[in-house]
C-alpha cells in the first residue's frame, strides 16, 4: 500500500522518513545533472567534457565517494542570493586509481564558470586535509575561471588556504594538477605548487594575466593558447610537465603516473611481477651508441633497452630536450631515470637542464624512488647569456638536490664525462652509491684537445711543426689520463661493465640497495640555491 506524503504546513517540507528520502534524492540528483542541460551543452561546445565525465575517466568505475555535495555559498549582493547551485562549483570527495584511494576535487566550469568563493574554497580545504591525514595522493581537476569577484577578499582568502595546504603536503603526498581549462591568477599558483602539472592542447591555458590586461599594460597583443597554451608550458616556460591532445588521452597518463607513486612518503612505490627477464641482454646498445664521442645518438633508445618492457614515462619532455628525466621501471620496482640526451646541444648542461633535473631528483627522493643517472655530458654550456643568466646558482641546484638526496643512487658513465658538468650529475664523490662505466666512457676535466692545448701550450708553441706537436700530445693526454680504466683504477668508478649487462647491472645494485638508510644532520630544513 503506497502511503500519502505528509507535509510540515509550516515548511512545505515533508515530515515523514520516505518523505524526506525521496527529496534527498531529488536534490541529489539535481547536483548530479548540473545547472542545465544549455550549459552542459555548451561545456562540450567547447570540445570539454563536463566534471562528473572526467571524474568517470580518472577514477576507477563507481568507486567515487563525493562529499558536500549539497554545499551552497552563503554570499548576498550581486545577485549572488538568487543563486545558490548545490555543490558551488567543486566536486570534491575520493575514489580509486587501479584500487587504491585518491582524494580529488574538480571544478565545474558550468556553475560561476568554476570561479572559488568562500564555500567552493572551504570545500577544497577539506579534501586536501583529509588527504593528507589519510596518507594518499590528492588529483585536482582545474576548470576555474579565477577569484568569485562577487565575493571579494572572501575568495582570495581561500586561495591562501589551498597555498598553505599545497606548501605543506609538498613532499608529503604526490600532488597532481590537471588543468582542462582557462585557469588565471590564483588559480594558476596552486598547481605551480604541486609536483606534476597536465595540460590539454587548445582547451587548457594558465597565466597570471590575460590577454586583456597585457594589452592594456603592454600594449601586446596575443591570444589565450599563445601567452599561456599548453605548448607554451611545455616547451617554453616549463610549467606544464605533460600535455596531451585531448582530455581522454591525458587523464589515461594521470592514473598511469599514479600507478608509478607510493601513497605518501612514508611508502614505497607499488612494485609489480617483471614479465621482461631481469637477466636480459641488451646487445643492441653496443650498436645503438657510437664511440665516437663527438656522433650524436637517441638516449631515448639507451633507457627503452634498458627498462622493463620498454615503457617509461618522460617528465617535461618537451622542454630543456638536452636532459631526459623519466619514470620507469626494473625488475618491477619504480626508478627515476637522468639521462643526458646527445641529440639536444651535444647533452650539454644549461640552466634549463640543470632546474628540470633537479627538481625531478627532489621528487623521486621525496618519495623514495631510487634514482639511475646515465652520463654523457661534455660539461656546461658556454656563453655569456648564461653566465648571465647565472648558470652558477642554476647548476648549484642540481648539484645540492643529488648531494641531499638519500635514496639509492646508481650512475652509468656512457661516454663522455666531463669538467664539472661530471661531478654534478651524480659521480662517486657527491654521493652515488654505486658507479659504473662502459669501456667507452671517457672521464676527464676536459676533452684531450682542449687539455692538451693548455698543458702542451708552450711546447706546441715552441715546436717546429706545432701542428704535428699538437697531434702527439693529444695522443698522449688521452692515453695517460682518458683511457677506460684510468678512473677504476683510482677508485672513482667501482666497475667497468659490458655494455649488454647494463640492466642486469643496475637490476641487482637496486636490489642491493633497497633497504639503504642515509642518516642526517638535525635541522629544519636546507637553503637551497635559488
Amino acid at each position: 500500500m503506497t502511503r500519502p506524503v505528509v507535509e510540515d504546513v509550516r515548511s512545505g517540507l515533508p515530515t515523514d522518513a520516505r518523505g524526506r528520502v525521496a527529496e534527498l534524492h531529488g536534490m541529489r540528483a539535481q547536483a548530479v545533472a548540473g545547472p542545465s542541460g544549455r550549459a552542459t551543452r555548451a561545456q562540450h561546445a567547447k570540445g570539454k567534457l563536463t566534471v562528473r565525465e572526467r571524474l568517470e575517466l580518472l577514477l576507477d568505475e563507481g568507486s567515487f565517494q563525493e562529499i558536500g555535495q549539497l554545499r551552497r555559498h552563503r554570499a548576498v549582493g550581486f545577485g549572488l542570493e538568487t543563486r545558490r547551485p548545490h555543490t558551488d562549483g567543486v566536486i570534491t570527495g575520493w575514489g580509486t586509481v587501479f584500487g587504491r584511494t585518491v582524494f580529488v576535487y574538480a571544478h565545474d566550469f558550468r556553475i560561476f564558470g568554476g570561479a572559488l568563493g568562500e564555500a567552493h574554497a572551504s570545500k577544497i580545504h577539506k579534501i586536501m586535509d583529509m588527504a593528507v591525514a589519510a596518507g594518499a595522493p590528492l588529483v585536482s581537476l582545474n576548470d576555474g575561471a579565477g577569484a568569485r569577484i562577487q565575493e571579494g577578499v572572501s575568495a582570495l582568502a581561500g586561495y591562501g588556504g589551498i597555498f598553505r595546504r599545497n606548501t605543506k603536503a609538498s613532499g608529503v603526498i604526490p600532488q597532481i594538477s590537471v588543468m582542462l581549462g582557462p585557469c588565471a591568477g590564483g588559480a594558476a599558483y596552486s598547481p605551480a605548487l604541486t609536483d606534476f602539472v597536465f595540460m590539454v592542447r587548445e582547451t587548457s591555458q594558465m597565466f597570471i594575466t590575460g590577454p586583456d590586461v597585457v594589452k592594456a599594460v603592454t600594449g601586446e597583443e596575443i591570444t589565450q593558447n599563445g601567452l599561456g597554451g599548453a605548448d607554451v608550458h611545455a616547451e617554453t616556460s616549463g610549467v606544464c610537465h605533460f600535455a596531451y591532445e585531448d582530455e581522454e588521452t591525458c587523464l589515461a597518463e594521470v592514473r598511469y603516473l599514479l600507478s608509478m607513486l607510493p601513497q605518501n612518503n612514508r611508502e614505497n612505490p607499488p612494485a609489480v611481477a617483471p614479465r621482461d627477464p631481469v637477466d636480459r641482454r641488451c646487445e643492441t646498445l653496443l650498436d645503438l651508441v657510437p664511440s665516437d664521442g663527438n656522433r650524436p645518438y637517441d638516449m631515448a633508445g639507451v633507457i627503452e633497452e634498458v627498462v622493463d618492457d620498454g615503457e617509461y614515462l618522460e617528465v617535461h619532455e618537451r622542454w630543456a630536450r638536452n636532459i631526459i628525466c623519466a619514470l620507469a621501471r626494473l625488475g618491477g620496482r619504480a626508478v627515476g631515470v637522468v639521462a643526458n640526451q646527445p641529440r639536444s646541444l651535444a647533452g650539454v648542461l644549461d640552466i634549463e637542464a640543470a632546474e628540470k633535473a633537479a627538481r625531478f631528483v627532489q621528487f623521486c627522493d621525496a618519495f623514495n624512488i631510487p634514482v639511475v643517472t646515465l652520463l654523457d655530458v661534455p660539461g656546461f654550456l658556454p656563453g655569456v647569456a648564461q653566465e648571465h643568466g647565472g648558470i652558477i646558482r642554476h647548476g648549484a641546484k642540481l648539484l645540492y638536490a643529488y648531494c641531499n638526496a638519500t635514496v639509492p643512487r646508481v650512475s652509468v658513465v656512457l661516454r663522455k664525462a666531463y669538467g664539472g658538468a661530471y661531478i654534478v650529475m651524480d659521480s662517486q664523490s657527491i654521493g652515488a652509491d654505486v658507479t659504473y662505466a662502459w669501456p667507452t666512457n671517457e672521464i676527464a676535466v676536459m676533452g684531450a684537445e682542449g687539455a692538451a692545448n693548455v698543458v702542451f701550450r708552450r711546447r706546441i708553441a715552441e715546436a717546429e711543426d706545432p701542428a704535428a706537436m699538437r697531434v702527439r700530445m693529444v695522443k698522449e693526454y688521452a692515453s695517460e689520463l682518458m683511457h677506460p680504466y684510468y678512473a677504476v683504477e683510482r677508485g672513482l668508478v667501482d666497475d667497468v661493465i659490458d655494455p649488454a649487462e647494463t640492466r642486469a647491472v643496475l637490476i641487482g645494485a637496486l636490489a642491493a640497495l633497497r633497504a639503504k638508510h642515509a642518516d642526517l644532520p638535525s635541522r629544519k630544513h636546507g637553503n637551497p640555491p635559488q
